[in-house]
């Protein structure tokens, strides 16, 4: 018997996403079926070979559905995840909302599937934030064998991240810009093409931008609160897949090789690291990909048992939806989860 699943935000970059790996990895479902706002009512989306017109969300009724991927924005989700996992329909959420609460998991699982087991408290799971999401699957291992103890990170963050106005207002600046048109910014502060932007989200009392607090205090409670991370998050013009320069100090003695052979290992990841033109992975390759993929692994002789490397990975994937639908397996493989009767 297979699962009832609900896409929530099925018309979105994320939601058309989650439908795809949905279909890719063959999850056990019995029905799958997308919601929207009303105002997309009867707009079609792909599933594999199926095609499926979106409901709405507000007068649809949870209580037969398994599991809801939620990624219709923070608002919405603030409002409907508690409405839907009372219903006893479990909530993969993707909006930053529910991730710092104490009673909700927040699940990246190659990195830490245990926390699944507290998931019923309120029958919400927390996606992380993209850029956490591939940073965490890269430190893990590491961590396990070096024990990391400080890590700098800065981002180099697609505009995809910023949804589809993000998308598109990138693609309407560059053909702006080659036919010497005026060029408009809307969605983000500067102009994008051409350009790099370090800002992302709002500014905090600090200094710090949101986005990189979300990855100060996700790395925390994903992977070991003792972890200190400071952050640069850059928005910058390309399409799909963020990168991140990486650097960390660990307790033990770390050798690039040694670090090269524990993540060649983990799961997750795959190591493209020659030092050669082109031996690193770029935006560009990690597109459409699940991996999270690791390049420029060196030892950082600035201080004691550091190290350096470059993280590319595919954020609607990786960052958002292939990370929910890895969270629906591992409830499966769990037994956490049982389909509901008809």
């Amino acid at each position: 018997m297979g699962f009832k699943v609900a896409v929530v935000g099925a018309t979105g970059n994320v939601g058309r996403e989650m439908l795809a790996i949905l279909a890719e990895r063959q999850f056990p479902v019995s029905e799958v079926v997308a919601l929207a706002s009303s105002r997309s009512v009867g707009t079609e989306v792909s599933f594999g070979d199926k095609v499926l017109k979106c409901k709405a969300l507000d007068n649809y009724d949870f209580s037969g559905t398994d599991i809801a991927l939620m990624s219709a924005g923070g608002d919405v989700s603030k409002v409907w995840s508690p409405k839907i996992g009372q219903q006893g329909c479990v909530v993969i959420d993707n909006s930053s909302v529910w991730r710092m609460d104490p009673d909700v998991p927040l699940v990246v699982p190659e990195v830490n599937a245990a926390a699944l087991d507290g998931f019923k408290k309120k029958n919400i799971i927390a996606n992380p934030n993209c850029s956490t999401a591939q940073l965490v699957v890269a430190l893990k291992p590491l961590h396990d064998k070096f024990h990391i103890t400080r890590v700098v990170v800065s981002t180099y963050q697609s505009v995809s991240g910023a949804g589809k106005e993000g998308m598109d207002e990138l693609d309407r600046q560059t053909k702006s810009l080659y036919s010497l048109g005026d060029v408009v910014s809307k969605k983000f502060t500067k102009r994008i093409a051409f350009n790099l932007i370090p800002h992302i989200d709002v500014f905090m009392e600090d200094g710090f931008t949101k986005e990189e607090w979300k990855m100060m205090v996700e790395t925390k409670k994903i992977l070991d609160p003792k972890i200190k991370l400071t952050a640069t998050c850059v928005r910058v013009p390309v399409f799909i897949a963020h990168s991140e320069s990486v650097n960390i100090e660990c307790e033990k003695t770390i050798s690039a090789d040694s670090a090269r052979d524990v993540l060649r290992n983990a799961p997750g990841i795959i190591v493209i690291d020659k030092h050669e033109n082109g031996g690193y992975v770029t935006p560009h390759e990690a597109a459409g990909e699940d991996a999270t993929f690791i390049s420029r692994i060196r030892e950082d002789a600035t201080v004691e048992n550091g190290l350096a490397f470059w993280c590319v990975s595919d954020n609607l994937r990786k960052g958002a939806a292939l990370n929910a639908v890895q969270i629906a397996e591992e409830l499966v493989k769990r037994k956490l989860i049982a389909p509901k009767k008809a």
